[in-house]
């Protein structure tokens, strides 16, 4: 079969060139050798692409009870709706949770497991490991399932955070805890996959889409041990009764040491596709294979040692580490430049292949009518604001205006509810008939639910962020408050309206999206799925297949394991003088439950 969306052919007057034989630009991902695995590999992946979306849908359908709240208008004081969910923090958790934790975590799990194992299976490598596969699949669910618990009965109602004073069951914490331990194992299943090929393929390039896999799980390993430690060490003793209390400033600390970098963690499996897969279904080329190794090569480095940006108001932390965490923020926006040049150019490329003119005219030579490459487009467009907004966050003069105030939620949701999730959106929109051999269902409607999520989405954003700059406390059921005489001096008809209105479109994109996606993967089989390929892009400067070929970016980029020390360095340098006097005055304090 064609897919519902065909990638454009290039221009006669100048075809993309091929990509020399053995190059990292397009590894084995196009090519079939062992059918078996591969079935199964594909079998694996529909499973955590399917609870990720099941979990979105809960989460989108919770998703206007909040905008509803920002808009003024109070929907938790219904008896259907109270029997279902006992207050405004419930609602908010569960939406946080599902969207933001259970989402991200599934589909970057199935992804990022599928595209590295493919490429480099087809590239020469063993067979993968598909029992150990499906131990990390069953541990995870089970993992969800066990923290859905308490998050149903109320008993976890701590706002999708791991913030004490605030405490959660115990069974939450744990629950929580194996999730994260099972994408740990995930990540590890793909590197010691990467490391094997390696030592069978000395001097080889590593596969562009395998490096930038192994670059973000890599990333995620070192992410993810100030929220483990905080966890294992801290909360889940705590919750069950066993310690007598923890010091919120430190379990603070190491909650944003991962709170801030699991961002990247969300993104950068958004950057996969921007770079290896947008391209040729546009029409046109990866600009550059070195530029984006050296992007996630930074990504890598410095991700993680940017958490104090979120602690500027928290005492006893001293502001000379808030400075160098703000400036070691600024610097991880350079490879989020250097994402928007090279995709940029990927982009203009497909589009002057097929006829663009002008300085900016070429962009309406892009193929609109395709709902996967129209969602991506759409989710890049949405970052430029997220990025804008990033920068003023990271700001120690500027972050005072808008912390805690409804401008990050609106922030939150033009970079993870835009940038990633509408990626996502499009991804699935050709990788279920990639996996499945069903044909999109409504092409048509795939394409009016990216536009309507990206309008939802802007309107949501304006409104949130324009209220935040009013002042409007950000988590707070602002429509039932005693105070409402304070709302109504702020002046916020117009912003209310805008955040209202954003709600109802976002649930009919939503609404729209998941009957998409559920009518296709209900239907009847029809076609051999690797009918349907994967867009891999050729490259207009190829890695090529050797190191000793390979430019000095390339090869300097290349040790993934070393730039990881280089990291674990750095996370210690500025982290270690900031944990060590928490530890030495560690003040316990007991835990509180509100709702």
């Amino acid at each position: 079969m064609t897919t519902s969306h065909p990638a454009p052919s290039r221009a006669p007057e100048r075809p993309a060139p091929a990509a020399p034989a053995g190059s990292s630009a397009t590894g084995g991902l196009s090519g079939v050798t062992d059918a078996a695995a591969l079935t199964g590999l594909k079998t694996l992946t529909q499973y955590y692409v399917v609870t990720a979306f099941l979990a979105l849908f809960i989460g989108v359908m919770l998703g206007p009870l909040q905008a509803l709240n920002y808009g003024g208008v109070n929907v938790y004081e219904y008896p259907l709706l109270k029997a279902l969910i006992r207050s405004y923090y419930q609602g908010l958790t569960l939406h946080g949770v599902l969207n933001a934790l259970v989402f991200t975590q599934f589909f970057i799990s199935g992804w990022l497991l599928y595209l590295p194992l493919r490429e480099l299976t087809q590239a020469g490598g063993a067979r993968p490991n598909l029992r150990f596969a499906w131990f990390t699949y069953v541990l995870m669910t089970a993992g969800l399932l066990t923290a859905a618990v308490p998050l149903l009965s109320n008993d976890a109602t701590v706002l999708y955070t791991f913030y004490p004073p605030l405490e959660g069951s115990p069974v939450f914490y744990i629950g929580a805890g194996v999730m994260v331990a099972a994408s740990l194992l995930v990540a590890g299943q793909v590197v010691w996959t990467w490391l094997a090929w390696k030592r069978a393929h000395p001097g080889r390039v590593t596969p562009v889409v395998t490096y930038m896999s192994v670059a973000t799980w890599l990333m995620w390993a070192v992410a993810a041990l100030g929220l483990v430690v905080e966890v294992v060490v801290m909360l889940i003793p705590w919750s069950l009764g066993l310690t007598r209390g923890v010091d919120p400033l430190l379990a603070r600390t190491l909650f944003w040491w991962t709170g801030h970098p699991i961002v990247y963690f969300w993104l950068l499996p958004a950057y996969v596709s921007w770079y290896a897969f947008l391209p040729r279904q546009a029409g046109g080329r990866m600009a550059s294979e070195g530029l984006t190794r050296l992007s996630f090569a930074m990504f890598l480095v410095f991700s993680v040692p940017v958490g104090l940006h979120h602690q500027y108001a928290d005492p006893n932390v001293q502001s000379s580490w808030k400075v160098i965490h703000m400036f070691l923020t600024f610097l991880v926006a350079v490879p989020s430049l250097l994402t928007a040049f090279s995709v940029a150019a990927s982009l203009e490329d497909a589009a002057r292949a097929r006829g663009g003119r002008g300085v900016v005219g070429w962009m309406r030579r892009l193929p609109w009518g395709n709902a996967s490459v129209t969602a991506q487009v759409l989710a890049m467009v949405s970052f430029i604001f997220g990025g804008a907004g990033g920068i003023v966050n990271a700001s120690i003069a500027f972050a005072p205006v808008v912390h805690n105030t409804a401008w990050i939620p609106g922030h939150f949701h033009i970079t993870v509810g835009t940038a990633t999730t509408l990626t996502f959106m499009g991804v699935a929109f050709w990788l279920v008939p990639h996996l499945t051999g069903k044909r999109l269902f409504a092409p048509r409607a795939a394409l009016a639910s990216a536009w309507l999520w990206f309008g939802g989405m802007m309107l949501f954003a304006l409104g949130m962020h324009w209220q935040g700059l009013a002042g409007v406390p950000r988590r707070a059921q602002v429509s039932a408050s005693a105070q409402q005489a304070a709302y109504d001096a702020m002046n916020l008809g117009v912003p209310r309206a805008l955040t209202a209105l954003s709600g109802v479109i976002l649930l009919v994109a939503g609404l729209t999206f998941f009957t998409v996606l559920f009518r296709t993967l209900l239907s009847a089989r029809r076609d051999n799925p690797e009918d349907t390929a994967i867009p891999v892009s050729d490259t207009i400067s190829p890695a090529g297949a050797s190191l000793t070929a390979a430019t000095p970016l390339v090869r300097h980029t290349e040790p993934l394991l070393a730039l990881t020390l280089l990291a674990l360095i750095l996370v210690a340098l500025v982290y270690g003088p900031v944990i060590a006097p928490m530890l030495a005055n560690y003040q316990a304090v007991p835990g509180q439950r509100l709702w």
